[in-house]
């Protein structure tokens, strides 16, 4: 096992190498794209931190409690949604019988499927989510590296979400409106905090819509440099990646070939 998960991991190093020199063929279009994300995200942050700071609805949230917020959701997301990109088109991709190229590769089909496309756009998101935290939150070591551990579990679950949103398309037919739907009301969700919310909110933060392992968890273990809260995180996440390949082979199997001739270089 220990073998087949390091073949796994080279295979996904060989892809996002792959992936980054197709990129920066054309760099001048990829960083536009990474740097309007960076500017779109200060813009909205620059917002939330006005809002909290002229309406004080929330004791202790100020601008270091939203940057920290923000910043460990866009960096989650754009380590999941840069590297993995194609979770992002996923139910398009099963919607248009494209998914007929993938099925060709030797090895499992959601790994290669998954990275086979880099989204410069989320990397300007992963840019911003620790370029504002280091500069405005200024955190000392032990935070900083809670910080990096809490953006990979959080990739794990936007992976996991994507992937499950995007398994619509196998159920019922084009699901690319409700797949992008669902996955944005995840990201609003989890850009505030989740103590706004409580009963039968709280439980579809924790269930359909997981963004208390977003908001939630992951910033009350940076508050505290709490390992518990941490690894309810983590098991969060992995919950949902669980789910997202139990639903994806399911939906697998009901999956008609669209006879696409295609080829990729």
């Amino acid at each position: 096992m220990f073998k087949k998960l390091l073949n796994y991991l080279a295979l996904a190093a060989s892809y996002v190498r792959f992936n980054l020199k197709a990129q920066l063929e054309y760099r001048a279009a990829f960083f536009c794209q990474a740097a309007a994300m960076f500017v779109n995200d200060c813009v909205w942050l620059i917002y939330f931190t006005m809002v909290f700071e002229r309406f004080p609805v929330m004791k202790g949230w100020h601008a270091p409690e939203v940057t920290t917020l923000w910043a460990v959701t866009a960096a989650g997301f754009g380590i999941a949604h840069s590297l993995f990109g194609n979770t992002l088109s996923l139910a398009r991709i099963i919607a248009t019988g494209e998914l007929d190229v993938w099925l060709l590769y030797p090895r499992a089909l959601l790994s290669h499927l998954m990275l086979g496309r880099f989204n410069a756009s989320a990397f300007g998101d992963a840019v911003f989510g620790y370029f504002v935290y280091i500069v405005v939150v200024r955190p000392d070591w032990p935070h900083f590296l809670m910080f990096t551990l809490l953006t990979l579990s959080i990739a794990l679950l936007f992976i996991g979400f994507s992937v499950i949103a995007g398994s619509l398309s196998f159920y019922v037919g084009n699901a690319e409106t409700l797949s992008e739907n669902w996955r944005n009301a995840l990201i609003a969700f989890s850009t505030y905090p989740s103590d706004l919310f409580d009963g039968k909110v709280k439980l579809l933060l924790l269930t359909l819509i997981p963004a208390a392992f977003i908001s939630g968890y992951p910033i009350e273990a940076l508050r505290s440099l709490s390992l518990m809260h941490a690894a309810i995180s983590f098991g969060g996440s992995l919950l949902v990646v669980s789910i997202a390949f139990l639903v994806f082979h399911h939906g697998l199997k009901r999956y008609e070939s669209g006879n696409l001739v295609a080829m990729r270089g």
